[in-house]
C-alpha cells in the first residue's frame, strides 16, 4: 500500500528571468529594429521618456498625490498620441518626421501609362496589359505567349497572332529592350532603335542574334574569321553591343538603396584607435521622475507600478547592450589594428572563441552581438562578422587569415597579363613563395567566392 511522504532534494536549475530574456533579445536586434521596439515601448509605457524631451508640466504642490496620479493617467494617451505624431527621433532626443521616398515610379506603372498614351486599340490594350503583368523588374517577359493566351478569358477569343502583334507594340515602348524573352532579343531591340547608317550596326545585329557566347568569352579572333570582317568593323559592332543595357527595366525602377546605420564608430586619435557607441543610433531613455514620485509610499496603481518596473528593465537592458557592443568592438579593433592601418592583406585570423575568451562571455553571446551590427571605420563600414575568418597555416608556423589570402589572390589577378592570366595552380605557387601553403582547390574556392572567372574565361585573345 502506497503512503504519502515528504522528501528533501538539493538541485541546481538554470532559469532565464524575463529581464535576461529581454536583454538577449535586444542584444541581437539591429539598430532599425531596435528603434522600432523602443518606439513601441514609448507609446505604451507612460513611465518611459526620451532624454532632452520637454518634461510633463508639473502640478501644484498643494494637490494631493491621488489627484496627481489621476492627472498622470489622463495625460498618458495624450503623450502617446504626441509620440505617434512625432514619428521618430534623430538620435539626440528631438522628435523628427521621416518619410520613405515613394516618388519613384514602378516599371509596370511606367509601361501602363505609355499604354494609355500610345495608339493601342481597346483590344490591344487588354492584351498589352496582360503582357506587362508578365514582365519582371529587369524588363524581361517571364512567360510564353501560349500562357498569356490562357490567362486571357476564353470568351475574348484572342488569337496567338494578336498576342504577337501586341507584344511587338509593347517592345517599342520605353525603355528600349523591354519585353524581350532573351538577352539576345533584348540587345537586338535596343540596336533596332539606332540609325540604320550607324557604323557596325549590321554586324552588331548579327552578333546579338547568333554569337553572343563568343562575345562573352572574348573570342574576337574566332569572330573575325567566321564573320570575315575587319578589325575596325568588329570594334564598332562590339562598342554598340556594350552600349546596350542587359537589364532595361532597372533604368525605370532601380533596386531600392539599403542604408546601414553603424552601431559603433572607430577613429584614430593621438595615434591610438578609439571605439565609441554611435550617438545617433539609439535614443537615450529615462524614467519619468514626475510619475515615479507619485507611486512612492502608495500601494495602489498596480498597472503603473508594473510599467515602472518594465521601464527600468528596458533601460538596464539597453545599457547592457551598449556595454557588450563596446567590449566586443574594442576587442575586435585591438586584434585587427593592422587591418585598419594597412588593409585586407593585414587581416588577422580570428574566430568567435577568441573574443569570447578575452572578454569572458559565451560564444553564443558574441554571435548575437556580431550579427547585423556594423562598425564605421576610416576604411569604410563593415559588419562585425567581416573581421572573423578561418586560420590558414604558413611555412614559418604563423597563421594567416582567409580574408588576407583572398586579398592577395585578388591582387595577383589584378596585376596579371590579360593575354596570359594566372591559373589557380600558379596563384597557389605565388602564395607558397610568400610562405602561405594553400591547395589549388582552395584557391579556386576563394576565387569563385569573389565572383572572379577562371583563367580561361579571363584570357583576352588579341584580334588577328
Amino acid at each position: 500500500m502506497l503512503k504519502p511522504s515528504l522528501q528533501l532534494k538539493l538541485g541546481q536549475t538554470l532559469t532565464m528571468t524575463p529581464q535576461l530574456q529581454q536583454a538577449i533579445r535586444l542584444l541581437q536586434l539591429p539598430v532599425l529594429d531596435l528603434n522600432a521596439q523602443i518606439q513601441d515601448a514609448l507609446e505604451e509605457n507612460i513611465m518611459l521618456e526620451m532624454e532632452d524631451l520637454p518634461d510633463v508640466p508639473k502640478t501644484s504642490d498643494e494637490s494631493t498625490a491621488e489627484i496627481e496620479t489621476i492627472q498622470a493617467e489622463d495625460q498618458w494617451q495624450t503623450r502617446a498620441d504626441r509620440r505617434i505624431q512625432d514619428g521618430g527621433w534623430n538620435g539626440e532626443g528631438r522628435p523628427i518626421s521621416e518619410f520613405a521616398d515613394e516618388s519613384g515610379q514602378t516599371l509596370r506603372e511606367h509601361l501602363l501609362w505609355q499604354l494609355e498614351m500610345e495608339q493601342f486599340s481597346p483590344r490591344e490594350a487588354m492584351i498589352g496589359e496582360a503582357i506587362i503583368d508578365a514582365i519582371n523588374d529587369d524588363g524581361y517577359l517571364t512567360i510564353g505567349l501560349d500562357e498569356i493566351e490562357e490567362i486571357l478569358e476564353p470568351e475574348t477569343g484572342v488569337r496567338h497572332a494578336e498576342i504577337e502583334a501586341a507584344l511587338a507594340k509593347v517592345q517599342r515602348l520605353d525603355p528600349a529592350g523591354i519585353g524581350a524573352r532573351s538577352l539576345s532579343e533584348c540587345i537586338t531591340l535596343q540596336l533596332q532603335q539606332l540609325d540604320a547608317a550607324t557604323s557596325g550596326l549590321e554586324l552588331a545585329m548579327d552578333l546579338a542574334d547568333q554569337h553572343l557566347d563568343l562575345v562573352a568569352t572574348r573570342e574576337y579572333g574566332e569572330l573575325r574569321r567566321s564573320l570575315r570582317t575587319s578589325e575596325e568593323t568588329l570594334h564598332d559592332a562590339l562598342a554598340l553591343i556594350r552600349g546596350c543595357n542587359p537589364r532595361p527595366g532597372q533604368a525605370v525602377s532601380p533596386a531600392a538603396a539599403e542604408y546601414v546605420i553603424p552601431d559603433v564608430f572607430v577613429r584614430k586619435v593621438d595615434n591610438r584607435w578609439q571605439v565609441e557607441i554611435s550617438p545617433t543610433g539609439v535614443p537615450k531613455l529615462s524614467v519619468n521622475q514626475q510619475y515615479a514620485k507619485l507611486l512612492r509610499g502608495s500601494g495602489d496603481h498596480a498597472v503603473l507600478r508594473t510599467q515602472l518596473q518594465e521601464a527600468r528593465w528596458l533601460i538596464r537592458s539597453l545599457e547592457i547592450r551598449n556595454e557588450t557592443l563596446l567590449k566586443v568592438a574594442t576587442c575586435i579593433v585591438k586584434r585587427q589594428t593592422e587591418f585598419l592601418e594597412q588593409g585586407d592583406e593585414a587581416m588577422k585570423p580570428m574566430v568567435l572563441r577568441d573574443i569570447a575568451d578575452e572578454i569572458g562571455m559565451h560564444e553564443s553571446t558574441i554571435s548575437r552581438v556580431t550579427t547585423n551590427k556594423y562598425m564605421h571605420t576610416p576604411r569604410g563600414v563593415f559588419e562585425f562578422k567581416y573581421f572573423f575568418s578561418s586560420h590558414l597555416a604558413t611555412a614559418d608556423g604563423e597563421e594567416q587569415s582567409s580574408t588576407s589570402v583572398r586579398a592577395k589572390i585578388r591582387k595577383f589577378i589584378g596585376a596579371e597579363n590579360p593575354a596570359k592570366p594566372l591559373s589557380d595552380s600558379k596563384i597557389a605557387s605565388l602564395l607558397a613563395d610568400e610562405g602561405i601553403k594553400v591547395a589549388r582547390r582552395t584557391v579556386a574556392k576563394y576565387r569563385e567566392s569573389m565572383n572572379i572567372a577562371s583563367s580561361s574565361e579571363r584570357r583576352q585573345r588579341p584580334a588577328r
